[in-house]
């Protein structure tokens, strides 16, 4: 994470010669979910392009101006060999990176082809397989370039992003919160759908951003908002996955077959959660 926020004064120039700071979006492979996201916002899209210069955004405008650009944010994981020139070209263009959602954060749910044989896929599914250029993996924008902010989730919450963005633009440094959705269905008042109904739920590792919404509807936390940090340990340490893992196999007899199957979901190639899939695999 970058310690400084870009400090915005209305007298120093941003990259394109204005007075406002400007913002590009760019997509990797994804289902463009979380750009629809920030379409989504709608009336405060409209108060940020009054703060910002929206440059570069194909999903919204057909205005493509070139960079530099002082923010970008970037949907969708790394695919393709074009992909992989395409971000360090973004990356030297960005003064600020952000990456937008489970895909540029953790591979996204594409990332479960890194267990099996993309060669095989490839040969089965296209007729002219010779013409399909791909990686062996999929993997998340950090894994190729340095990324200065992350916003989990799938898709991200637009709050969260507006949060990240008027910060940027004020110059004060954003605090994305990691701590785990448990904290959120406290705060709510939420039953503990793990404790009361004894449902396999994720939320003790999962971080907050998507405001509790299945614990809410008395189903368990599918882990969309990616490993949460472990608060007794300090920021950057992971969740306890195993005790959880255990707690799911001894308490509620869920099989190995099962327990990878949760861990390896749309967030299943970020490491706490790769690694415990990984660990019941064998077993």
């Amino acid at each position: 994470m970058r310690k400084e926020a870009l400090k915005y004064q209305q007298k120093h120039e941003s990259a394109q010669g204005s007075t406002r700071p400007t913002l590009a979006v760019f997509k990797f492979t994804s289902c463009d979910g979380c750009q629809l996201n920030v379409l989504n916002m709608e009336d405060e899209l409209l108060t940020l392009g009054e703060a910002m210069d929206i440059a570069y955004f194909p999903e919204a405008s057909s205005r493509m101006t070139p960079g530099p650009y002082d923010i970008v944010l970037v949907e969708g994981s790394i695919t393709t060999p074009e992909d992989a020139s395409r971000i360090i070209e973004i990356r030297n263009q960005a003064k600020i990176l952000v990456t937008i959602g489970a895909c540029a954060t953790a591979g996204g749910i594409q990332a479960l082809r890194n267990w099996g044989n993309v060669e095989a896929f490839r040969q089965a599914v296209y007729p002219s397989p010779e013409h399909i250029l791909s990686l062996s993996t999929s993997t998340p924008i950090s894994e190729h370039v340095r990324v200065d902010y992350e916003l989990w989730g799938c898709p991200i919450d637009r709050y969260q992003l507006l949060n990240v963005l008027t910060n940027l633009i004020a110059g004060v440094e954003p605090r994305i919160p990691t701590h785990s959705v448990c904290l959120e269905c406290k705060r709510q008042g939420q039953v503990c759908v793990l404790v009361a109904k004894g449902l396999p739920c994720l939320g003790p590792v999962t971080r907050t951003g998507c405001g509790a919404i299945c614990p809410q509807m008395g189903r368990e936390c599918y882990g969309c908002f990616g490993p949460a940090e472990s608060p007794s340990q300090g920021p950057g340490v992971p969740p306890n996955t195993s005790s959880l893992a255990q707690q799911f196999h001894q308490g509620f007899q869920i099989i190995p077959r099962d327990m990878v199957r949760r861990f390896r979901g749309i967030n299943g190639y970020v490491r706490p959660f790769r690694e415990e899939s990984d660990a019941w695999e064998t077993k």
